[in-house]
């Protein structure tokens, strides 16, 4: 059932394009409740922006793993202040990472891929699965120009790891037209973006990148495989 609803919201947005028709598209829909997980990174300070400003009837979260960098508590503190929006925070099960950094060590991510999911299942899809709880659409500042891995992105997806319906309003948009956004109505941005941080994540596992390389080469760069951590499941 989800999957046709999707195909069938997918098909009534086809001559649909700003930020401003998608949003009231998307409300007008009356799918039930709305949140938006922001990692506080360009694409998600558009969207907050946007909710923010139009006071929009969507619950805003964000995942605290305890290991993100000071830049980007940095941002959480002055979007707070500057939008007055009221941004939950959930943290890991204290429990589980005591006993994952006990039994394994507070680097194990660094040894195998399969490390580095367990510390991202328990530092992020747990408290992801905490937060979209009880809720009917999950909204994503995924675009399709990130990686080679979502290209092939739609509006809404069914995500079937999470049981939700998933929308991405910022679909076609370049890193260039985000940027623009961000400069021209001053959203408060993370610092690390001037150092050439793209795509921000925890500390030990984000890096800075070279101007020819991928965005999202600077995380979990000592990894060859799909560079995503569980949050997203893209398609194969």
């Amino acid at each position: 059932m989800s999957t046709q609803k999707v195909k069938a919201l997918n098909k009534l947005l086809e001559a649909t394009t700003s930020l401003e028709e998608l949003f009231t598209f998307l409300i007008e829909q009356q799918l039930g409740q709305i949140a938006f997980s922001t990692s506080l990174g360009q694409e998600d300070q558009v969207i907050t922006h946007h909710i923010g400003t139009n006071k929009l009837p969507i619950s805003v979260f964000t995942l605290d793993t305890g290991r993100l960098f000071q830049e980007t508590y940095d941002v959480l503190a002055s979007t707070q202040q500057k939008f007055k929006l009221p941004i939950e925070v959930y943290t890991p099960n204290h429990q589980a990472v005591a006993e994952l950094v006990t039994t394994k060590g507070p680097n194990s991510f660094y040894e195998s891929v399969e490390n580095r999911k367990e510390c991202c299942a328990v530092r992020k899809i747990e408290p992801l699965k905490r937060a979209l709880k009880g809720k009917d659409v999950w909204i994503t500042g995924l675009r399709q120009g990130q990686s080679q891995n979502r290209a092939d992105l739609a509006f809404f997806e069914y995500d079937e790891a999470f049981d939700i319906i998933k929308f991405n309003p910022l679909l076609h948009w370049s890193l260039d037209d985000v940027i623009t956004y961000l400069n021209q109505f001053k959203v408060p941005q993370n610092s690390l973006h001037k150092k050439g941080f793209i795509s921000i994540g925890c500390a030990p596992c984000t890096r800075a990148i070279a101007p020819d390389e991928d965005i999202r080469a600077g995380r979990w760069w000592w990894e060859s495989s799909k560079k995503e951590c569980g949050l997203h499941i893209t398609k194969s």
